[in-house]
């Protein structure tokens, strides 16, 4: 009996986005809706036709590249809420060294560019991190505070010195073509960063499951006193997760440039950032599942329109039925297994069962 408990314990995100889709029905119906041909328009453009695939992919490996960044802070007892400007400032950096650096080769120019988004995007999240080291600072409303700072830096860059002359809107250039993401799905915007996504979940994973530095940022997030015990430097394990972290959200910013943008704009990340914490809570904090949590949001994100369409629901009820499965999904997380106390309440059920018998034979 504890097996299955656990069991649903551990199913608690299915039941959630259960329970989600389940109120984000009602909210439909009560709309002049009809969920399921909504819920079928969401599944179709989303999952199941070449060009919905396609954009789900495309919001896929900002959204995954978050999430990784989250959890990645999360597993060394850190909670990244600057991944969104860490995205602006790998985008912004990648896009210096695309329109700025001249003279190498393409692929080497490719590969600076990324690393220079990845760099950016690190030092950004390291602010913190040396804060929260050397001073205590807490490390939440540092990163906060910094992605506004990221966003009107970018605003200013994008409207300012990188403008394009004559640009309807802050944009900047467009990067030379051969710094172009590859496309992965012919004639659509999904590029290679998607892939790169998975490959860097999977490095994660085994970094955080079999090494030795998975396993000191991993003891510095569940017990820091235990990880000084032992010998870790609590306070560098603290900045190398922030600077980590931090180089995973300029890696989204940058593949957001250069695979799909092909320039810096304003305001260029859609809540790619925030999404992450999402994805991270999705996951339950392991790497792998991200994959699939990322897919799933991404997926909700790119169907939403054909929802919209469909049954020509309001914007507003849309936004309202996404927003509804994050909240379920991030309350199901307060949720945990215990064993010992399912364990006690059993023993007292039995206890109880068997003094009702007793009693019930004393009457007969």
């Amino acid at each position: 009996m504890i097996r299955l408990v656990a069991t649903l314990y551990a199913l608690r995100t299915v039941w959630a986005l259960c329970i989600a889709f389940a109120l984000g029905a009602l909210l439909m119906l009560f709309s002049g809706g009809n969920p399921l041909a909504a819920y079928s328009a969401l599944i179709n453009g989303a999952f199941l036709d070449y060009w919905g695939i396609s954009g789900t992919l495309v919001k896929m490996s900002p959204i995954l590249l978050a999430g990784l960044a989250v959890i990645l802070s999360l597993r060394g007892g850190l909670l990244n809420l600057g991944v969104e400007g860490q995205i602006y400032m790998g985008g912004l950096f990648s896009s210096i060294v695309a329109l700025y650096v001249t003279g190498l080769p393409t692929t080497l120019h490719l590969i600076l560019a990324i690393l220079s988004g990845a760099l950016a995007g690190g030092a950004w999240g390291m602010i913190a991190g040396v804060l929260k080291a050397k001073r205590g600072v807490n490390e939440v409303i540092v990163t906060l505070l910094l992605n506004f700072v990221a966003i009107n830096l970018v605003s200013y860059f994008a409207g300012g010195p990188m403008m394009q002359d004559g640009a309807p809107y802050p944009y900047s250039e467009e990067i030379p073509e051969g710094l172009f993401l590859p496309i992965i799905l012919p004639m659509t915007d999904a590029h290679f960063g998607v892939v790169l996504g998975l490959l860097i979940a999977i490095l994660l994973w085994v970094l955080l499951r079999s090494s030795t530095l998975g396993f000191s940022l991993d003891l510095v997030g569940r017990n820091p006193q235990a990880a000084r015990y032992a010998g870790v430097d609590v306070g560098r394990a603290v900045i190398l997760t922030m600077f980590l972290s931090g180089a995973l959200g300029g890696l989204a910013g940058s593949f957001e440039v250069l695979g799909l943008k092909h320039r810096l704009y304003h305001l260029f990340s859609a809540g790619f950032g925030f999404d992450g914490i999402v994805v991270a809570f999705m996951a339950q904090l392991n790497p792998l599942m991200s994959v699939i949590a990322a897919f799933f949001l991404s997926g909700l994100k790119s169907g939403a329109l054909m929802m919209q369409r469909a049954i020509g629901l309001e914007s507003t009820v849309v936004d309202a039925v996404i927003g509804i499965v994050i909240i379920c999904v991030a309350a199901s997380q307060a949720f945990t297994f215990k064993a010992d106390q399912w364990r006690a309440w059993f023993a007292r059920r039995q206890r109880l069962n068997a003094a009702l018998a007793v009693q019930s034979q004393e009457a007969k």
